[in-house]
């Protein structure tokens, strides 16, 4: 609930781009924020009052001239009452306005009667946005103290590619986040590995194991969270990628290794991937067909890569390396034993028999295991295990 208490104020322009702006609210109201919103006649034209209301779950506010608007809840009280105004999407005619200090309708007006902070997020085609009277009300805005959430580069509605297009709402967020809070890992960088990886023997089979990847992902989250720059190298997982984190998906352990070395220098490293220990000496390039005069073929095993010791001893180490352990028996004892062998920060050992069934399972129970200290975690849902490592992680880098 990271906007708990936090009130925003959400004006929706005119624009293709409005209809992140439900995403937007439903993101807010997710992370406790309340939030408002006046929606321009323009905007009207992409997204309707009725469903900005049910997702705001408050009146939406259109018109000036509504009575009912102005004694209820006036443009005054509207541009006083929210922690921070948020434009979005803003077209170029709204940014023009405010650039000039128009005020002729309920948006502009607010945002000309405010003394709150003030967000734009703007969306147009990219010969608008690079427009020279587009560039300098920019530059007028920025003068003014305005927070830009820049528009990205890519494909618009209109067909056309170039820089123009809204961020999306999780990105949108993000710099909300960033206004309300200094998140302690902000300028640090991590690498989380995830997942299982497949070893394969011939074009059909490989050799694998139960991960789902949860974890790891949870993991890489709550380090966004915190305002990391996250890569998250995953095995196969049926997960989807994570907003806000760079993926770099792979199969097998060598292509884990060659994703990790390739992805640093970072500040963090945590090795949550079940890397298969062994892979094949030969990969056949056709199946293995069955026959019933020959007995099951004999794999040649060789040792795959161990990557958390080749983080743990890198030259461009990680200033903190964490590595996972799961284990199903002597759990303390080996993740004691793995700590001193691969020369890594800190252990998260959790068992992977019995009861405990941590893979492909929304829960975990681990310890944490360091050259001196045993700490333990009682069951708790892997975000919320995530969430303490992602705090621990923030404690040793800034103490």
């Amino acid at each position: 609930m990271m906007l708990k208490d936090k009130s925003i104020l959400l004006v929706i322009s005119g624009g293709i781009a409005a209809y992140k702006a439900l995403e937007l609210i439903r993101l807010i109201k997710k992370s406790g924020g309340h939030v408002r919103c006046i929606l321009t006649k323009g905007g009207e034209q992409f997204v309707t009052p009725l469903s900005v209301s049910a997702l705001s779950e408050e009146q939406v506010y259109t018109n000036i001239w509504s009575l009912k608007d102005e004694t209820e809840m006036g443009h005054i009280r509207l541009s006083r009452e929210a922690d921070l105004i948020v434009v979005a999407p803003a077209s170029a005619d709204i940014m023009a306005k405010m650039a000039h200090g128009q005020a002729d309708d309920l948006a502009t007006t607010t945002l000309l009667a405010s003394n709150k902070p003030i967000m734009i997020a703007p969306a147009m085609n990219p010969q608008m946005w690079n427009n020279a009277a587009t560039q300098d009300n920019l530059r007028t805005l920025k003068e003014r103290g305005i927070i830009i959430a820049h528009p990205a580069t890519g494909e618009m509605a209109c067909g056309e590619t170039g820089e123009g297009r809204m961020l999306e709402a999780t990105e949108i967020m993000e710099h909300i986040q960033n206004f309300f809070f200094d998140r302690p890992l902000k300028g640090k960088s991590a690498i989380v590995t995830a997942g299982p990886t497949y070893e394969p023997i011939d074009p059909v089979r490989f050799i694998g194991n139960h991960s789902s990847g949860k974890q790891g992902y949870a993991i890489a989250e709550a380090l966004r969270d915190l305002g990391a720059d996250v890569t998250l190298i995953s095995g196969p997982t049926a997960l989807p990628d994570p907003q806000s984190i760079k993926v770099v998906r792979v199969s097998s352990a060598a292509e884990m290794l060659e994703a990790t070395e390739h992805s640093l220098p970072a500040d963090i490293a945590v090795c949550a991937a079940a890397v298969s220990d062994w892979t094949p000496a030969q990969t056949q390039d056709q199946k293995i067909k069955k026959r019933a005069d020959q007995s099951p073929p004999a794999i040649k095993l060789t040792e795959n890569p161990d990557i958390l010791k080749t983080l743990s001893n890198h030259k461009n180490r990680p200033s903190l390396v964490i590595g996972f352990a799961a284990e199903t028996e002597n759990l303390i004892e080996n993740a004691q034993a793995k700590l001193v062998k691969k020369g890594c920060d800190i252990i998260v050992a959790n068992a992977v028999s019995g009861t405990e069934k941590t893979f492909g399972s929304d829960q975990n129970h681990v310890y944490l295991v360091s050259s001196d200290k045993i700490e333990e975690w009682p069951r708790a849902r892997k975000t919320e295990i995530a969430r303490k490592l992602a705090e621990r992680i923030k404690d040793i880098l800034t103490e």
